[in-house]
């Protein structure tokens, strides 16, 4: 009774009910008493068509069961995420991916030369004013810097919500024309446990899809797998107190125009959303980490930002419900400078239902590591360098981006073929 109110049905054949989008503390008999109450009434509503019940009554069966105080705990997180003005960084690089990062500019892949580049960009003072939260590879979580200072407790200093990755990685999809699965799963309910405990509010879980139409893919079997498994991943990270960033990822590996891309980005984002739906994952609660609608990148007719911005909304407004706080954009192999335009030219089309920002790794540190090359006496310099991207991704998210932050550095592509990381 304290968590909702029935209002009976009255003797003027009329039936509603006031109901939470949540169910706190039901025991599984109350659940069964519900049951055959619906039972009775639907029962009731197939003898009598003219009555005019409340549809949100027969919604409850299918809501999710799940802690008052732990529901709006994932919510405000969430929203503290997606707020106007901010974007994520992703520095969740595992140990091999920011050993290709540091090959590049001439550094030692060591565990101190990985905490002195984390060290830079988490100190750099004022990051917070652009970036509201940041995502850590597992060693990062625990690691302290030189002078034995915790990163979890840098990024607060900065009011940065500390995020957490926690696949483990992808594996090829078994009968599958060289398509993959993220692995993870087992064991991932106590580990989400553990990232909480050590300061985690969200994590992160990548699923990698592949453009090929004349092979079919992304196949039924590649976007089912996918869906399905990051809604599980998400269930999991909200019962132990994470929002879960669901990362569907679409490469942007091939020579296929920009339709083929939003058919794809459509067809599996549908499929993600009905799955989350299905394992009552709490939307208020959860982030999307989508690929932008882009042609492929060897289509040799270019790629222009308002129609990477227009091809993008329809996709999202055709698939993603306004319960979802915010849609947190992965650069792809941009370059730095056309994510911002391109999240720019989205934002001026708002306003949208949703947060529209950016969740970017190499878009937001790869001037600053060229910058950098493991010298100290270069960090104010790189630090200077994070700052402006960080606040030209800012001002893209708010639709007032007017361009050239960075110079023409700025403007390379970043481009992996089938990043993996």
């Amino acid at each position: 009774r304290k968590s909702r109110k029935i209002t009976e049905c009255s003797k003027a054949s009329n039936c509603s009910a006031t109901l939470p989008y949540v169910i706190g503390n039901e025991t599984g008999t109350k659940l069964r008493l519900l049951s055959l109450f619906f039972s009775s009434l639907c029962f009731h509503r197939a003898l009598t068509p003219h009555l005019d019940f409340d549809p949100d009554l027969f919604q409850l069966l299918n809501m999710v069961k799940i802690d008052q105080k732990l529901a709006q705990e994932l919510a405000e997180n969430a929203r503290k995420v997606a707020i106007p003005g901010k974007g994520i960084l992703a520095a969740d690089e595992s140990t091999g991916t920011i050993k290709k990062r540091f090959d590049n500019i001439g550094v030692e892949n060591t565990e101190p030369n990985r905490a002195a580049y984390r060290e830079l960009l988490f100190k750099t003072k004022g990051m917070g004013q652009y970036i509201s939260g940041c995502i850590l590879f597992e060693e990062t979580l625990y690691q302290k810097t030189a002078t034995g200072e915790s990163m979890v407790e840098l990024l607060k200093a900065e009011g940065v919500l500390p995020g957490i990755k926690v696949d483990k990685g992808i594996v090829p999809l078994p009968l599958s024309d060289g398509e993959t699965a993220t692995q993870g799963l087992d064991g991932l309910g106590k580990r989400c446990a553990e990232y909480y405990q050590a300061g985690a509010r969200f994590a992160k879980w990548r699923a990698v899809l592949q453009i090929d139409a004349a092979m079919g893919k992304p196949s039924n079997l590649s976007i089912q797998e996918t869906a399905h498994t990051l809604a599980r991943y998400a269930a999991i990270c909200q019962e132990n107190g994470l929002v879960p960033i669901v990362e569907p990822e679409i490469l942007a590996d091939g020579s296929h125009d920009i339709d083929v891309c939003a058919d794809a980005t459509e067809r599996t984002l549908a499929a993600v959303f009905k799955a989350l739906n299905d394992h009552h994952v709490l939307l208020e609660g959860a982030l999307l980490k989508p690929n932008m609608v882009t042609p492929g990148n060897e289509f040799k007719g270019g790629m222009k930002h308002d129609e990477v911005a227009f091809y993008t909304i329809r996709t999202l407004k055709r698939t993603v419900p306004p319960a979802l706080p915010g849609i947190m954009f992965l650069s792809g192999g941009q370059s730095e400078e056309d994510a911002s335009l391109n999240l720019n030219a989205m934002n001026q089309m708002g306003p949208h239902p949703w947060q529209l920002s950016f969740s970017y790794g190499r878009a937001l540190q790869a001037s600053v590591l060229k910058k950098w090359i493991g010298e100290a006496k270069n960090v104010p310099a790189a630090q200077a360098t994070f700052l402006e991207r960080a606040k030209a991704n800012g001002e893209a998210q708010l639709g007032k981006y007017s361009g050239g932050a960075g110079g023409k550095e700025a403007a390379g592509s970043l481009f992996e073929k089938k990043y993996v990381y």
